[in-house]
């Protein structure tokens, strides 16, 4: 299983995290601080809990157009990422 979400409905903090993400302040420091004054925790912890929301079935069902969107820039980083090292999906 690629996430440790499972099937379970999202907890109070993922509901949180997916609500603030999309309103968000759009500079990084404002984010920042946003996050430790909103959900207090720390921004690594809030990246690291966004980006296995993306992979949960239930993250995707209460904010459909939101982990659409994160999963495509994902994607895109990860494809920029893989063209920096010279790396293609079909190597």
């Amino acid at each position: 299983m690629p996430y440790s979400l499972g099937m379970n409905p999202l907890s109070d903090l993922d509901a949180a995290i997916l609500d603030f993400e999309e309103t968000a302040p759009r500079s990084i420091g404002h984010k920042e601080e946003a996050i430790r004054a909103q959900l207090d925790i720390s921004p690594v912890r809030y990246h690291q809990r966004l980006n296995l929301l993306l992979d949960a079935p239930a993250a995707a069902q209460s904010h459909p157009l939101l982990v659409a969107r994160l999963r495509r820039l994902r994607e895109e980083r990860e494809d920029t990422r893989r063209a920096a090292r010279g790396n293609t999906p079909d190597s």
